[in-house]
């Protein structure tokens, strides 16, 4: 990178120097000019001139160190961009690597340097021509770590070869299976599985730590003032309008950059790619604008040097969502790992400013996994890290709609990762934040179904011994999702006094519970906790016992389709309900038919925590007629529609005489409810009680109470 020369060098070079010096000075002082001056001077001024100033700053800081007698590791360190970094400029410093006239440490440094603004590169196309001279250092101990980060943001399917495997292989061999060996080798594997034989961790992690270099505090800086005092175009947002302020820090990396020869160079890209067949060049996105373009192109499109940008493109999250490219999602998953490895955890957000900033970004992200249906390994990690130290206030929604997201493919610790922490945050905060725990759950819940059935429908039959291992994995971690839900609703539900609000968002999620076998043909079928059955079944609020009567008419339908299916030669023997499941069922349909409908509930109910109750006992307690307490008139939930009936029936009788709903009046007050929108009573009574569907088919006035 850095030639040396004798110390008898003229003096008279050493002015060019000082020039030179002067020149990189110059550039390092641009951004602090004033910012109301900047603008008036140079609004008028457009992209294509910036850039090139930016570029004849930097060449003849380059150049400098080109030339010098030594190398002063500070000026280096002083190499901080303010937007682009021109590919030129850094394929002339690469050039001096091999020149051996740098020590190792400068050597380092150059490639954390050139590591840290990787970003910020506007091409890499001769960058990725130097791809055989990166790989040749890997052999220098010192800065094999460095080389191989390099190497892995530059590996194209194209750069892996046998030798190269070899050459990995023989490290791996000779130092251990260290993690920057790792990375690449997993990188390789992904693309080229036949040449990578052996085994790898598959479990995601972060194999490059970034240490905190001298680079990314100045570059922070430069940028944030850059941002707040010029106007830059807003990045695009999915289905949302764009955001008032420019954000400093995480957003900064959502804009795809602008080329800094987006003159003749795009130009002439432009013209190559008029044949739709030439697939010799890639396709930069800078020219991409519209959805046919997209479409003309996608065979060669090159994803922009700042991977996070993309979360920000709707053409190029078309694109990933489509194509499922491996190595998309692998560049995309390394940037967004590191971001949020290092700079979104809840002890850098100190004040309002950082947790807007930290709010918009976590929501640009929640939008990507929504918009693609795909939930993100990074974010996974992000949370099970970060659970632990969250109050449950700070980006509260946000954090719980990437909870809803997190992948059915690693759920071999999530309980001690995330069951755990939410628990502890669920009983001891408010209501409100219990129900919207609820809601996260629920849509985790759902998104684990939809992603089971689409890749169970995709796969082949020659993969079933190992599809049906996977299944089991699939159903036990849904099943254990069910379990932990029931447990913290029925704790919660006595934290709560059993409140309506709650019982509603507990409900809601037993909707989609009782319905897994038929809609998500999924050989699952868990009955909610006695904790959460007996609170609503003799609640008071009608909205709940109807939603009730709902889910109990569906655990039937799907129990009735699961006894049906035992016998056929089709369904998957292994997966077989329960006696216990069945059991539990007619414990519940017992007490409800007994409550609602015969009025016996506190004789027949068998289940443990049920209903049952001796006779002598109930006397005691002084209430006349306890047999009809919770039956459909009587019942706390429905005895308002009651009340309402008698008085559209009978409206000069003031007495309300409950007793004359009965006979032909008990048939015309169910039809009164099922009037009222109680669909989910309706439905239960008509397949649960066979007296009623036997009448169905019979006049009215037959109808015996």
């Amino acid at each position: 990178m850095l030639q040396s020369k004798s110390s008898k060098t003229p003096k008279e070079p050493l002015q060019q120097h000082q020039k030179s010096q002067s020149g990189l000075s110059a550039w390092l002082k641009v951004g602090r000019i004033d910012p109301e001056k900047s603008v008036q001077d140079h609004q008028s001024l457009d992209d294509q001139e910036n850039y090139s100033k930016q570029e004849d700053s930097l060449e003849p800081a380059l150049s400098y160190f080109a030339k010098a007698d030594t190398v002063n590791t500070r000026l280096l360190k002083s190499l901080i961009p303010e937007s682009v970094v021109p590919e030129t400029s850094v394929v002339s410093a690469v050039s001096w690597l091999c020149v051996s006239k740098c020590s190792s440490n400068i050597q380092v440094l150059f490639l954390r340097w050139l590591i840290t603004v990787f970003d910020f590169i506007d091409h890499k196309e001769d960058l990725h021509a130097l791809y055989g001279f990166f790989f040749f250092f890997l052999q220098e101990e010192k800065m094999c770590p460095y080389i191989c980060h390099v190497l892995y943001l530059l590996t194209r399917k194209e750069n892996v070869k046998p030798f190269r495997v070899r050459r990995l292989l023989d490290l791996q061999a000779k130092t251990g299976m260290r993690p920057h060996l790792q990375a690449l080798l997993s990188l390789y594997k992904l693309f080229c599985p036949e040449l990578v034989s052996i085994t790898l961790p598959t479990k995601t992690q972060i194999y490059f730590k970034n240490a905190e270099d001298p680079w990314k505090a100045a570059i922070k800086t430069i940028r944030q003032r850059r941002l707040e005092n010029s106007p830059v175009p807003q990045p695009l947002f999915l289905g949302a309008a764009q955001p008032r302020s420019q954000k400093r820090k995480w957003n900064a990396q959502l804009v795809i950059p602008a080329s800094s020869t987006n003159g003749s160079h795009l130009e002439g890209v432009r013209e190559k790619n008029t044949d739709l067949y030439s697939t010799d060049e890639y396709f930069p996105v800078e020219l991409l604008q519209n959805f046919p373009q997209l479409l003309q192109n996608v065979h060669r499109l090159e994803f922009p040097s700042r991977m996070g940008s993309v979360l920000t493109n709707p053409l190029l999250l078309h694109y990933i969502n489509c194509a499922k490219d491996e190595s998309v999602y692998l560049r995309l998953y390394y940037w967004l790992g590191q971001t949020l490895q290092e700079e979104c955890t809840w002890c850098v957000v100190e004040n309002g400013q950082n947790e807007e900033e930290f709010r918009d970004f976590l929501e640009i992200l929640c939008r990507v996994q929504c918009f693609l249906h795909e939930g993100f390994a990074p974010c996974e990690e992000f949370l099970y890290r970060s659970l632990p130290l969250w109050d449950g206030l700070c980006c509260r929604s946000q954090i719980l709609r990437l909870v809803s997201w997190i992948p059915l493919n690693s759920m071999y610790e999530i309980k001690s990762y995330l069951y755990d922490p939410l628990a502890q945050l669920f009983f001891t905060s408010s209501l409100y934040f219990k129900c919207s725990v609820l809601e996260s759950l629920k849509r985790l819940l759902r998104n684990w179904l939809n992603w089971q059935m689409v890749h169970l429908d995709s796969a082949a039959d020659s993969q079933t011994h190992s599809l049906n291992t996977t299944f089991s994995g699939l159903v036990n971690a849904v099943a254990e999702l069910i379990h932990f839900v029931g447990m913290i609703s029925t704790v919660a539900l006595r934290l709560e006094s059993n409140h309506t609000f709650l019982l509603y968002f507990i409900l809601d999620f037993y909707e989609t519970v009782c319905d897994v076998y038929l809609k998500y043909n999924m050989p699952l079928l868990i009955m909610p906790p006695a904790g959460v059955f007996y609170p609503v079944l003799l609640g008071m609020d009608s909205v709940n016992l109807n939603q009730l009567c709902y889910i109990m008419y569906r655990y039937r339908a799907n129990l009735v389709a699961a006894k049906e299916n035992e016998h056929s030669e089709k369904e998957i023997q292994q997966f077989r309900f329960s006696s216990e499941t069945y059991q539990e069922y007619n414990q519940y349909i017992t007490a409800m038919v007994g409550c609602l409908w015969t009025s016996n509930a506190f004789q027949k109910d068998t289940h443990p925590q049920g209903l049952h109750m001796d006779d002598e006992l109930l006397n005691k307690t002084g209430v006349k007629e306890f047999k009809t307490s919770f039956n459909i008139v009587y019942h706390p939930a429905m005895i308002g529609y009651a009340v309402q009936f008698l008085q559209q029936a009978w409206p000069d009788d003031t007495t309300f005489n409950f007793s004359l709903i009965r006979g032909k009046k008990w048939n015309w007050y169910l039809k009164y409810l099922y009037a009222k929108g109680l669909e989910g009573l309706k439905v239960f009574i008509e397949s649960s009680i066979s007296r009623v569907s036997q009448a169905s088919h019979n006049k009215a006035g037959n109808m015996e109470m």
